[in-house]
């Protein structure tokens, strides 16, 4: 599995052949080091619906006539703007062609700007993708919260994308308990210095994860690893 980081919360997941984009904030954010016109992917999945999350779904799902996998209403509201949509909730999974998508809990809100209205796209989620063996978690914008636990205990987790921008997610703080609760083996930390409010230190925060034995991966737009 190769997981390539495009600034704020944007990632690209391949494995054999396959490909996904997660939360594509591109064009709104300058420091993605990548237009939507240059991927290629299979699906597009969100975690919610807030714009540097919902991004170019639209977009990238209709230039590669694939589905955008979102919880209901917000694959609703995808629905309605002419893409391709596959309607998940919290606590389900799939079995695509060459992936695997599984809902979970994140504490957040969710909301998608259409003109000038602000509609409520349904709870925010956090996403377990599985390809090729190996389990990517992606926590969306997420509080800490007690169930992380669960989800580390229930699943082998091979590596997690974890927000520390603090102010509108969970901090450093909180997410180096978090990467501990899901038992995870690398972290990527992701949501933080896109603007002023949740600029963070990103080095230090990958220091503390590995004085915990796990490590930590803060990638540059357009890096990848490999696990």
């Amino acid at each position: 599995m190769k997981i390539t980081y495009y600034g704020h919360s944007c990632v690209v997941v391949e494995e054999g052949g396959r490909s996904v984009i997660i939360d594509p904030f591109l064009s709104g954010n300058p420091a993605s080091g990548i237009a939507p016109a240059d991927i290629r992917v299979d699906a597009v999945l969100l975690t919610h619906g807030h714009s540097d999350h919902f991004g170019d779904a639209l977009e990238i799902a209709k230039a590669n006539d694939c589905p955008i996998v979102a919880v209901f209403e917000l694959a609703e509201f995808c629905r309605k703007k002419g893409a391709k949509t596959f309607a998940m909730n919290i606590g389900g999974q799939q079995q695509f062609d060459g992936f695997k998508v599984k809902y979970t809990l994140a504490f957040h809100s969710s909301a998608v700007q259409d003109g000038d209205a602000l509609i409520y796209a349904g709870e925010p989620a956090g996403i377990l993708l599985t390809m090729g063996g190996k389990t990517f978690f992606h926590a969306g914008d997420t509080a800490l919260f007690g169930d992380m636990r669960l989800i580390g205990e229930m699943n082998q987790i091979d590596a997690a994308a974890l927000p520390i921008g603090d102010v509108l997610t969970m901090g450093p703080d909180d997410a180096l308990l978090a990467a501990k609760w899901l038992r995870a083996d690398r972290v990527i930390p992701v949501h933080y210095n896109t603007f002023p409010a949740i600029n963070q230190n990103s080095t230090l925060f990958c220091d503390r994860l590995h004085q915990e034995g796990i490590e930590g991966h803060a990638l540059k737009p357009g890096e990848s690893i490999e696990i």
